[in-house]
């Protein structure tokens, strides 16, 4: 890790739980894991930002409206919550994507804080190069996020330990990972064994 990195927490949000509307096998196991990477990136002094779908109650991005998806992640309920015991610091950055009535926002890089202002913006105005990526789901906002990650020229690192996906077909997490991997990023199984 260095002064140039920051860690971008994916959706971890009670609907995509066990429990959930959207539920992805095993996502709560996720939460511990990406607990000591907060605890590391926090006690390095470098930037955390989570992202989160916030849908609209009516979207395009629902069954209930021709979407592939049951409802989830409806704004301010408590679907739309982080899961309760991921620790997210309190100067976390929140970034909110899906938003609109005919968005997907599968991408955290789609997503804009409480100000309006894109992921993109704020990493760049922190000096930011590389970003580390963990959350929920491997197969739809992991790899947006890191795929846009790439095309926005930061280098991405995949914390593998940290993702489950949704496997509408079987194996689909890992050709998700495979197309990170072919397009750039950068896979790790544990960060206490990264090196530079």
């Amino acid at each position: 890790m260095a002064s140039k990195d920051a860690l971008i927490v994916v959706d971890v949000q009670n609907d995509f739980c066990p429990g959930g509307a959207l539920a992805v096998k095993d996502g709560d196991q996720v939460v511990p894991v990406l607990n000591g990477y907060i605890d590391k990136f926090t006690k390095a002094g470098l930037p955390i930002f989570a992202t989160r779908d916030w849908h609209p109650a009516k979207t395009s991005h629902f069954n209930t409206s021709g979407g592939p998806w049951p409802p989830h992640c409806i704004q301010g309920s408590k679907g739309a919550q982080f899961h309760p015991d991921l620790k997210l610091p309190p100067d976390t950055v929140i970034v909110s994507a899906g938003m609109g009535s005919d968005e997907d926002g599968y991408s955290g890089f789609l997503g804009i804080n409480d100000s309006g202002a894109k992921l993109v913006d704020l990493l760049r105005q922190r000096n930011i190069e590389r970003i580390f990526v963990g959350g929920l789901a491997t197969d739809y906002c992991v790899k947006h996020t890191v795929l846009d990650g790439l095309r926005e020229k930061f280098k991405v690192v995949l914390l593998t330990d940290s993702v489950r996906g949704v496997n509408l077909k079987p194996g689909d997490s890992e050709r998700a990972i495979a197309e990170m991997l072919h397009a750039g990023a950068e896979i790790v199984t544990d960060l206490q064994r990264f090196t530079e």
